[in-house]
Order: C-alpha cells, then sequence, then structure tokens
C-alpha cells in the first residue's frame, strides 16, 4: 500500500516537472515583447484601474495611447500631473488639462419635492426607478437610494436629505455615477465653475410649481439679466455655457426659486440687496414726481380759479 502512494507520488512529481519544462519552453516560443514605452506610460498612470477612460483598466489605456488611440490626458483620475508624465514618455505636449467633476443636477430634497409614494424595499435607485419612474412626484428628481455612492471609489458622493452630492474635492470625473444613474441627471462641470442649474426638469413651469419648490420654471428671468448671454432656456429648462459664464452670480440673485445653485451665497445676498435698495430708491423717486406733478396741477386749478374770480 505505502509503495504504491510512493510510486503515485514519484509519478505526479515526474509529471509535474515535464509539464513545468514544457510551459517554460513555450513562454520563450510565444513570449510577445512589450513595447517599452507602454510600461513607462503604465507606470505614470495611478493604476485605479476605473475604466472612466473607456478602455479596460490603465494596461488597456497605455496601449491605446502608445498606439495612437488615446491622447496622453486620456486619464480624468490623474489629471495635469499625470497627462505631462505621460506625454514625457511619448515625446509630445500634454496641452492644459481642465479639471472636471460630476454635478447631480437636483435639489428636491425631502423638505422640497413631493412624493407620488412612500417606497419601501430594497434601497437602490435602479428598483426604484423601475416602478412608475420612482417616488418622486417630478419625474427627473434624484431617488436618493445611493447607488451612485455604492459605486464611487472616491468617497465623494453622499446621500443628504435624500439628494446625491458631490464633494468636489475628492471627485475625479471617473464618471461611473453618471452611467449607473437611471434618471441621467449626474453630469460633469468644469471644476473651477461655481455656478450651476442644478434641476433637470423639462416640465412647464405650473407643473414644477406643483412638484417641487426649487425647480426651474423656465421665467426666463436668468437669461434677461446675464450681462454675458451665458444662460438660456431651452426645452423649459435653463442651462449655462461654462466658456462665457463669469460666475457673477446675478442669475442665482433673480432667480425666484433657487434652482441656480451657486458656491458664493454671500455675493449673491448682496446683488438682491441692492437690487432691493435700487427699487426702493426707484419708487420714492417716483413717489416724490407724483407729488410734485398733483402739488403742481393743485397750484395751476388754483390759480386758474384765481383769474376768474
Amino acid at each position: 500500500m505505502l509503495g504504491e502512494v510512493i510510486r503515485a507520488a514519484i509519478v505526479l512529481a515526474i509529471m509535474g516537472g515535464v509539464f513545468g519544462v514544457l510551459l517554460s519552453i513555450a513562454s520563450r516560443v510565444f513570449y510577445v515583447k512589450m513595447d517599452e514605452r507602454v510600461v513607462n506610460v503604465l507606470d505614470a498612470l495611478p493604476g485605479a484601474n476605473c475604466g472612466a477612460c473607456g478602455f479596460p483598466g490603465c494596461e488597456g489605456l497605455a496601449n491605446a495611447i502608445v498606439a495612437g488611440e488615446a491622447a496622453v490626458n486620456a486619464c480624468a483620475i490623474g489629471g495635469q500631473e499625470v497627462a505631462d508624465k505621460v506625454a514625457d514618455v511619448m515625446g509630445v505636449n500634454a496641452g492644459n488639462m481642465e479639471r472636471e467633476v460630476a454635478v447631480v443636477r437636483c435639489q428636491g430634497d425631502c423638505s422640497k419635492a413631493k412624493n407620488k409614494y412612500n417606497y419601501e424595499g430594497l434601497v437602490d435607485c435602479r428598483l426604484i426607478n423601475d416602478y412608475v419612474g420612482g417616488s418622486k412626484s417630478c419625474g427627473s428628481g434624484c431617488l436618493g437610494g445611493g447607488t451612485c455612492v455604492a459605486v464611487c471609489e472616491f468617497d465623494a458622493i453622499h446621500i443628504v436629505d435624500g439628494i446625491a452630492q458631490v464633494d468636489k474635492e475628492k471627485c475625479v470625473a471617473c464618471r461611473k455615477c453618471i452611467d449607473i444613474c437611471p434618471k441621467n441627471i449626474i453630469g460633469l462641470m468644469p471644476y473651477k465653475q461655481k455656478t450651476e442649474v442644478k434641476c433637470s426638469t423639462k416640465d412647464p413651469g405650473k407643473i414644477v410649481r406643483t412638484n417641487c419648490s426649487i425647480g426651474c420654471i423656465a421665467c426666463k428671468l436668468c437669461e434677461k439679466n446675464c450681462p454675458k448671454d451665458a444662460i438660456h432656456v431651452e426645452d423649459n429648462l435653463a442651462k449655462i455655457d461654462y466658456d462665457k459664464c463669469i460666475n457673477c452670480g446675478i442669475c442665482a440673485a433673480k432667480c425666484p426659486t433657487g434652482a441656480i445653485f451657486v458656491e458664493y451665497p454671500e455675493r449673491v445676498e448682496k446683488i438682491k440687496e441692492a437690487a432691493k435698495k435700487k427699487a426702493a430708491a426707484a419708487a420714492a423717486k417716483k413717489k416724490e414726481e407724483m407729488a410734485a406733478a398733483q402739488a403742481k396741477a393743485a397750484t395751476g386749478t388754483l390759480e386758474k380759479e384765481a383769474e376768474k374770480s
């Protein structure tokens, strides 16, 4: 019995050795030498394998860059620093890479947006959305299920009072939250942008007012008052042209519902206060003019009566 076990072990050892030699020979015969530039580009990439570039991991992107199928600044999470390193490997100029971040275009939290029903079940936006478009009365409202939170590998998005909110400092624009959102209300904007229409509905203003107190009602006050022609209402929804916007805050100050979000609320309040003072001064002036006109009219009447007498 023991002899059979020993013989079996010897046979297995011999077979293992033979297969090892064969594999070694095969690896040498079929070895494909990797382009040194691919190795260097791969070393320059962050190694997150997030897929934000559209290629299967960092190695896929490295191969695409060397093959000329992707730009040297294609790594969204690496930013300018990684782009410069990759460009140095490839012997080209990376150019200026503008950082982008995700933005959730909805502010209809629990206190501002109405619900059609109370959802009780698995907390996943895709499942919530499958039932008559979700629990929100607004068909374009954030469902608050946190599916975007679950896919974010950088802890850059969280649910606050029923609404997903992005941490600009942590976001790397990997697009995973954008791709998974069933409402398609998450997009990208420049990191430097401090003004954004955080609403996605294209419903008429009357319907918006019924469903949400902070939605865009397409009143066009933002469009009429923008000094740079940087915001226009299309399909009942205001949209900002980032290339023209100077973050002056006038559109936010004029917006009657607060649908336009700004990162500088103090400046907006100053604009509102200045507008109130201007309106008050204009009203006072008009009142004075009316009083003067009435006094003049009264004087004229007295003069006429005096002439008659």
